[in-house]
């Protein structure tokens, strides 16, 4: 119950600081809350090979409280693996950690959306709220899904901006229930993303599922967009 109350706490103050202004992915960088500011400390740490500087600012900061808290919707032995990539100087492995954990975020925001709009919240209201929401943490994670699995990060950006188009029609309100369906594919994609990317108990990884265009779900030879 506490670790329940823990991840809805964290996803209500996601949403507090995500205003519903339309964007396109690959063109708006949103702006940074006090987990995503502590983040891109420790990766720029991280980057330059000041791995003592990199633990201490994520010792101290929201970043490992959050993933701490949010312990229970996380692979087991995520926040420790991670702060033991720091400790060790392993830089890939330490990325690989931190973007799990923002995917999962997005998962997790992507679920909360679907359940309001069931619970009958106006899509007009929940849609861009949400989306918003999503964008800020998937996009710290975007670049890395793509070096580890190109088709995924392409699929997540369809479908992010087809649940945009949703969510903001040119006319009339949103279709609530394509919307749930759109949030559902999202929290779909980053949660087979987080079992393909996350060392099993075998120390190797989850098997992938076949590719994308295989099964019909993005359309193919789509060019990735990535952020400045």
């Amino acid at each position: 119950m506490m670790a329940a109350r823990a991840a809805a706490g964290v996803l209500v103050s996601v949403l507090a600081v995500a205003p519903a202004a339309a964007h396109h992915t690959g063109v708006y960088t949103p702006k940074d809350n006090a987990i995503t500011e502590n983040f891109k400390q420790v990766k720029f740490s991280t980057q330059a090979g000041k791995f003592d500087v990199a633990l201490r600012l994520y010792d101290g900061g929201p970043l490992r409280a959050e993933m701490r808290a949010r312990a229970a919707a996380l692979p087991e032995g995520l926040e420790t693996r991670t702060r033991a990539a720091l400790v060790a100087g392993d830089a890939g492995a330490a990325e690989r950690g931190f973007m799990i954990f923002f995917v999962a975020l997005a998962r997790d925001l992507a679920r909360q959306a679907d359940r309001q709009l069931a619970a009958g919240a106006a899509p007009a209201a929940v849609g861009p709220r949400f989306l918003e929401a999503i964008w800020r943490y998937y996009n710290l994670a975007d670049f890395a899904v793509g070096q580890r699995d190109a088709r995924a990060s392409v699929a997540m950006r369809l479908a992010y901006d087809d649940a945009e188009t949703l969510a903001r029609p040119a006319s009339g309100a949103p279709d609530a229930a394509r919307l749930r369906a759109s949030f559902g594919r999202i929290a779909q994609i980053l949660g087979q993303l987080i079992d393909t990317t996350t060392p099993s108990n075998q120390g190797g990884y989850a098997p992938l599922e076949p590719p994308a265009q295989q099964r019909g779900d993005v359309r193919p030879q789509l060019p990735v967009r990535r952020n400045s």
